[in-house]
């Protein structure tokens, strides 16, 4: 019976992944959000609801009354680990405390003893029906339980701060740490966007600017250890007026994934942002030394703001090697560059006009065959592509050429054009 439940087998296989990588599993391990969302599923999976439905049950409200169940001192860990769970001030729904005691479980090898727990206490049947669930199925939850005793000889290394998204998602953002001096003014200027505190603008020459760390769009998540999750208006102001003349700590959330994407549960808080500032623009580089690129937001996606110079047909070899030669002839021809937003996809580079009016060009990677940078000029980038894909042994090769704001512009494009030639040589 066990074997033909579906979820059984879903959490299997992620563990098996999961053994394969190397320790300790941390947040940015792929495999891990859906292992996660797998062990959501079952511990949801035939809760029974109260008759008048007044307040819908969930798993942690079955997880945090385990304590109430069982003699003093037997459950010394598990009893921590939910008052923890409950001191957490960046989870403010059911569904983000279970996910964020789950990941504290993972850390603390205890998910399987919490679970046994659950399993003898009186309030199962109460709580799970035995026909629809899998906990409260002595069938399934045996081999479940002997799935969680894998899980509990792994190491797990989650960063428990990052938690004030779970009530959200289990995707999580990425999170760093800004210290800086005592300072009269930081030059940070705030929004307040449902209950979080955002940073709408770096002041340039500000203290702020100076460091580096801060950038348009990113979240002030904590100061100096105290949470900012569900901040009223005027929360920070008070907290820094306290710790005035002291060294502060910003725990920040930035609004960009390691993948240079946006952290897509920030796209509709970023939309109010841009309504409430028509001018707010995020940005991506707070480097002193060069000009800060402004990214523009479309459909959660940014799309960088370059500069068109033009393009030429360079003959019948569309290799790297002939690029440079491209964007010499291009510089030759002295056009007006006209300013377009560039957008990187997964299967595709996409050019527009400025104002979104129309679609200048659309390759897809496997009609690109070769891209990079100017070797006495960085900031200009160009890509061949074929005039004619359909006949390769007739067709001639057009190089078009683009200027960017700065350097690391321009590599992170050709980065991810790479990328995106290995992502989809199974398309080809």
């Amino acid at each position: 019976m066990a074997g033909k439940e579906p979820l059984l087998g879903a959490a299997k296989a992620c563990i098996m992944k999961l053994q394969a990588e190397s320790s300790p599993i941390m947040d940015r391990n792929p495999n891990l959000n859906p292992f996660c969302d797998i062990l959501e599923l079952i511990f949801r999976k035939g809760i029974r609801q109260p008759v008048l439905g007044l307040k819908r049950r969930d798993y942690w409200h079955l997880l945090e009354q385990l304590a109430h169940h069982h003699s003093c001192g037997e459950l010394i860990q598990l009893t921590v680990a939910l008052e923890k769970t409950i001191a957490n001030k960046k989870t403010l729904t059911p569904q983000g405390q279970g996910r964020y005691f789950i990941r504290l479980a993972l850390n603390q090898k205890s998910l399987a003893t919490t679970i046994r727990h659950l399993l003898h206490t009186p309030k199962l049947s109460e709580w799970y029906d035995p026909e629809s669930s899998i906990l409260g199925n002595e069938c399934l939850s045996e081999p479940f339980l002997s799935l969680l005793l894998v899980v509990s000889q792994m190491n797990f290394a989650l960063d428990l701060e990052n938690s004030s998204f779970l009530d959200e998602t289990w995707l999580l953002p990425v999170c760093e740490l800004y210290e800086t001096v005592p300072c009269r003014d930081l030059g940070m200027a705030l929004r307040y966007v449902e209950k979080r505190i955002f940073v709408s603008e770096v002041i340039a020459g500000s203290q702020a600017e100076a460091d580096g760390c801060v950038l348009a769009g990113d979240i002030i998540d904590e100061i100096n250890g105290i949470s900012t999750r569900n901040a009223q208006k005027g929360q920070a102001q008070s907290v820094l007026q306290k710790l005035r003349g002291k060294p502060l700590c910003f725990r920040l959330i930035r609004w960009k994934c390691h993948d240079g994407s946006i952290y897509r549960p920030l796209v509709p808080h970023l939309q109010v942002l841009q309504q409430d500032i028509p001018n707010f623009q995020l940005k991506y580089d707070n480097t002193l030394n060069e000009e800060k690129p402004e990214a523009i937001v479309q459909d959660g996606r940014f799309l960088y703001s370059l500069r068109y110079l033009g393009q030429v047909n360079i003959g019948t070899y569309g290799g790297k090697e002939v690029l440079d030669e491209g964007i010499t002839k291009v510089l030759e021809q002295n056009h007006v560059p006209q300013e377009v937003l560039f957008d990187v996809k997964e299967t595709e580079v996409i050019s527009l006009k400025k104002d979104f009016s129309q679609v200048l060009f659309h390759h897809h990677y496997p009609e690109i065959s070769s891209v990079g940078h100017r070797v006495d000029k960085r900031t200009l980038f160009a890509y061949c592509v074929a005039d004619s894909p359909e006949t390769p042994h007739t067709c001639s090769f057009i190089c078009l050429v683009f200027e960017t704001k700065s350097e690391k512009d321009a590599d992170e494009i050709i980065m991810r054009i790479a990328a995106g030639f290995r992502h989809t040589e199974w398309f080809v």
